[in-house]
């Protein structure tokens, strides 16, 4: 099973800044989705902004969601400096 989603926020360009309960941070690209059945809400800036966490995954208001595995697998990882 692969890590769940602990926080989320939503970011520039229609990504989501992801912290998975691993420590491990992503970015997840919503473009590639928004011509596609209940992700075309998401369009819109209010609706895509309403983005949280719920159950492992991530949320937005009017119900949309991703399963948790594509999240881990296609979000791009941050990696973290050492200072």
């Amino acid at each position: 099973m692969n890590p769940r989603i602990k926080e989320a926020a939503p970011g520039q360009n229609y990504t989501v800044h992801l912290i998975f309960d691993n420590g491990e941070e992503g970015v997840f690209d919503v473009k590639p989705y928004l011509d596609k059945g209940v992700f075309k809400e998401l369009k819109n800036l209010n609706s895509f902004n309403s983005v949280k966490p719920f159950m492992g995954t991530i949320q937005w208001k009017n119900g949309q969601d991703f399963c948790p595995d594509t999240l881990y697998i296609e979000s791009k990882r941050l990696t973290r400096r050492c200072t």
